[in-house]
């Protein structure tokens, strides 16, 4: 994919990267299309999904191949509320899933980060 922001070429990174069947989709954060973030860690988690199943589509795959997800929280108390948007997304494919505390994100607006691996074809 290529990339959304100068951060990306600075970092050395890729957002999304498809190999073979495979898609790995880096931790993305709930920042809206306009910048800003919203205070509540739920739409910040939908957001997040909303980035990764685009990215997903965009490299072939479908919510239903997703396999893995890995959730960071900076307070475990968001914890209900990122996981309610982890069973709105892709709760349906049944992928494994962890959920971890950590004390810090790179911007401190952010509640949550949500990284993904999807296989094309799993459709579960």
């Amino acid at each position: 994919m290529p990339p959304l922001t100068a951060f990306e070429d600075v970092a050395g990174f890729t957002r999304a990267l498809r190999v073979g069947d495979r898609i790995v989709v880096s931790g993305s954060v709930g920042v809206e299309a306009d910048g800003s973030v919203s205070p509540d860690a739920g739409r910040q988690a939908d957001r997040c999904f909303e980035q990764i199943l685009d990215y997903i589509g965009q490299l072939g795959g479908h919510a239903g191949d997703v396999v893995r997800v890995r959730m960071f929280v900076t307070d475990i108390a968001y914890a209900d509320a990122v996981t309610a948007a982890f069973t709105r997304a892709v709760s349906h494919a049944r992928p494994t899933g962890t959920l971890v505390a950590v004390s810090a994100l790179y911007n401190p607006e952010w509640k949550c980060e949500i990284e993904a691996e999807a296989v094309i074809g799993s459709l579960q």
